[in-house]
């Protein structure tokens, strides 16, 4: 892989939003201003209380950039490995009914 450098400078943008769900590991949260949906481990909030649906948060955050042309090829596989497992397990849920 080429050296991986950010090309465009660091412009941190103010970013809110609400919590939307909330499982074991992470907080799901839609963002303000109609700009899409954010998931995070829980491990990456910082949270005084416990954090709950309904509640505000704001972060900073920059634009994603693409970092290389190439494609990881350990993450497609993993990506296709766990979706045939889920097609796998809705099979056998789909079994079990009938």
């Amino acid at each position: 892989m080429e050296n991986t450098r950010i090309k465009y400078g660091d412009r941190l943008i103010y970013m809110e939003g609400v919590c939307v769900d909330i499982d074991d590991c992470s907080i799901s949260v839609d963002l303000k201003g109609r700009l899409g949906f954010f998931k995070a481990p829980k491990r990456m909030f910082v949270c005084d209380v416990e954090p709950k649906v309904g509640q505000e948060f704001g972060w900073m955050m920059s634009f994603p950039e693409q970092i290389s042309p190439e494609i990881n090829s350990k993450y497609v596989s993993n990506i296709e490995k766990e979706r045939a497992k889920q097609k796998e397990m809705q099979a056998r849920l789909n079994n079990k009914e009938d």
